[in-house]
């Protein structure tokens, strides 16, 4: 297993990385054969007004699988058994989720009701950009199923997940809805207007 351990505003001291080492090994000692890399990220908020400013983020890479976990704390040392506990449940959620769908296969009219999509997405609200950004990510995305990416969704531990569908090879969304299920979001086909009206 590879690991890289980041820090920000924080220094990555040796007892911090063996503590960090030992408590992933036993959260992911039982996942070895399909564990590739796991990527730790450990944040220290600097505004005193923030509670749980320890922060410490695992993304596990497995089969071609991507798991992540976030937690924090008051105590950077608590963080990190938080995520690593949290990590090992989704680690074994994904191993059942394997062994599952050797057996049963889900189709793709039972997880997303298909509803119209009305003129605007926004309805009456502002459009708003963030004043800054403050993080990019990049990732391969691999062509997927919309099961592929329900379950991608649900080991990342985020409420939406962005994939390319196998079908059109296009970017979808697939979200957590608000009041249950899920969602996904897929580009309109153009009808040859290039003025962005439709």
């Amino acid at each position: 297993m590879k690991l890289l351990i980041q820090g920000n505003n924080i220094t990555v001291t040796e007892a911090i990385h063996d503590y960090v080492e030992q408590k992933l090994e036993k959260a992911v000692k039982h996942f070895q054969g399909m564990t590739t890399k796991v990527d730790v990220h450990l944040s220290v908020a600097r505004n005193a007004r923030i509670p749980d400013k320890h922060k410490a983020e695992v993304t596990v890479y497995a089969n071609g699988a991507v798991i992540r976990a976030q937690e924090g704390s008051e105590n950077l040392y608590a963080s990190i058994d938080l995520v690593s506990d949290k990590i090992a449940r989704q680690l074994r959620k994904y191993k059942e989720r394997l062994q599952d769908k050797k057996v049963a296969s889900v189709k793709a009219g039972e997880i997303v009701e298909e509803k119209p999509v009305s003129e605007t997405l926004i309805g009456d609200r502002t459009p708003e950009l963030p004043p800054e950004v403050v993080r990019m990510k990049y990732f391969a995305m691999p062509p997927m199923s919309i099961e592929e990416a329900l379950e991608q969704l649900q080991l990342v531990d985020h409420d939406f997940y962005m994939f390319r569908n196998r079908d059109t090879n296009e970017i979808n969304v697939i979200y957590l809805r608000n009041h249950g299920g899920y969602g996904v979001i897929q580009p309109r086909q153009s009808n040859g207007n290039s003025n962005g009206t439709h």
